[in-house]
């Protein structure tokens, strides 16, 4: 009779037509599998810039630091669009904000093969390509996670954010190869082609929610309706903004976050290659290490993300901080026209810590923030970017300025001190407990 009874009261569209098996593995985890393609393909585009600075700059005579702009507005928008692009998902759905964002990559990149003027590249690998990217910044990852997932989100999130490594560790080689026996222009076709090839299976394969393949999300008990689509997207992106300003984890974590951005997109990914060159390294060898962070990266923000799922994600952050700082400030003494032990140990040690600090990052930002979480992270992201965006431009400058790129290196690593002290100054939120029920006092 109670079995009964129970069964009664679940909500009809709380129960599947047809339940899957207990032993078939959730759909959830297919997901994330088109999503890591996804990410993989469109990874390209993060691949070429710090490939294209010596070929643009010999061929057109522009300035590194002109070039640099280019890259910097690219990341700047890869940030600054993601908390939009969060909003978007949210009302439009996953699958048609993210294809229209390949298909903004695809056409930006390729009309850079018919630019003649720095404008052109500012236009095209600036602004299409950055809008574009935006909208498959990490935000996307952390909108997957939130809504398939209620367990393993920290080793999801870890899984999502190495397909970008991935993708690096796929393209770098084969577009440094192409830039140099075949110039920069079929490169950057080569990253248009590779946009629009992820399109179909995001547009075939991926899906908004579990309630749309009638699921629950992972390691959830009880099934969770599709949410109506939610308007204002722009509006909801600054509300969130400017609710979370107000409070101090905030500024904490995209302080943390900008120079993490700094320290990676900005001035590794970006100058890597033509700092190694300027020592006398070929290019493809330099791309080639670049990719072998790649590789142990994949390794370093998967167990990031386990390690998150058990230890506290402050103390993680201030760990990974501290030895990114370090690892940086020995490079210029490492930098030589061959490839040494010394070398590959640091390509190593820094591929482990290049984007590990994203799994704790983002868990913090669930912490405080809850069913914003997703949004604020994209602002997190776009403080991230915003670092980069500098760095990429003021290592440019300090490249024709000084004709090294050492005091970057020294700057970066002592932000990375900086970062793990602000990382460990976060006040973690208690989850609020309720009050006792008080019994009614007997007559």
């Amino acid at each position: 009779m109670t079995q009964t009874t129970e069964a009664a009261q679940v909500p009809e569209d709380s129960r599947p037509v047809r339940p899957a098996p207990s032993h078939r593995i959730h759909r959830a985890w297919f997901v994330v599998a088109v999503t890591f393609v996804t990410i993989i393909g469109a990874a390209a585009f993060r691949s070429l810039p710090g490939l294209l600075i010596d070929p643009l700059h010999q061929e057109f005579h522009w300035s590194r630091g002109t070039i640099g702009a280019a890259v910097s507005i690219n990341l700047a928008l890869y940030g600054l669009t993601a908390p939009f692009a969060a909003a978007l998902m949210d009302r439009f759905g996953i699958r048609r904000v993210v294809a229209v964002a390949l298909t903004v990559i695809a056409v930006g990149s390729g009309l850079t093969v018919w630019m003649t003027a720095a404008w052109q590249l500012l236009l095209c690998w600036g602004l299409l390509v950055g809008l574009g990217s935006g909208s498959m910044a990490l935000a996307f990852a952390a909108t997957v996670t939130n809504r398939w997932f209620t367990e393993r989100k920290g080793l999801v999130t870890g899984i999502l954010t190495a397909a970008s490594a991935s993708g690096q560790l796929i393209f770098l080689p084969l577009l440094a190869w192409i830039v140099t026996e075949h110039d920069w222009r079929p490169a950057a076709v080569t990253v248009s082609l590779a946009a629009l090839a992820v399109v179909p299976f995001v547009w075939l394969l991926l899906r908004d929610h579990p309630a749309d393949v009638g699921q629950k999300p992972y390691g959830a008990t009880e099934f969770v309706p599709k949410p109506e689509p939610v308007r204002g997207a722009a509006r909801r992106a600054v509300t969130v903004l400017l609710s979370a300003v107000r409070t101090g984890p905030f500024w904490l974590l995209a302080g943390s976050f900008a120079i993490c951005g700094a320290s990676t997109n900005g001035l590794v990914q970006t100058h890597f290659v033509p700092a190694a060159h300027d020592h006398h390294m070929p290019v493809p060898a330099a791309a080639s290490l670049l990719a072998v962070i790649g590789v142990f990266d994949v390794v370093g923000t998967i167990a990031s993300g386990w390690f998150t799922d058990r230890f506290e994600p402050r103390r993680l952050l201030a760990v990974y901080y501290a030895l990114r700082g370090i690892s940086l400030l020995f490079l210029p003494m490492l930098l030589a026209p061959t490839v040494h032990p010394p070398m590959i140990f640091f390509i190593v040690f820094y591929g482990l810590d290049w984007v590990a600090t994203v799994p704790p990052t983002l868990a913090l930002c669930r912490e405080q923030y809850g069913e914003d979480s997703a949004i604020v992270f994209g602002w997190v992201l776009a403080s991230h970017q915003v670092g980069a965006a500098l760095v990429a431009f003021l290592g440019g400058f300090a490249r024709d300025r000084f004709g090294s790129y050492d005091v970057v290196w020294y700057a970066s690593g002592a932000l990375c001190a900086a970062a793990a002290l602000m990382a460990l100054v976060i006040r973690r939120r208690r989850p609020a407990v309720p009050a006792p029920a008080v019994s009614p006092a007997p007559a």
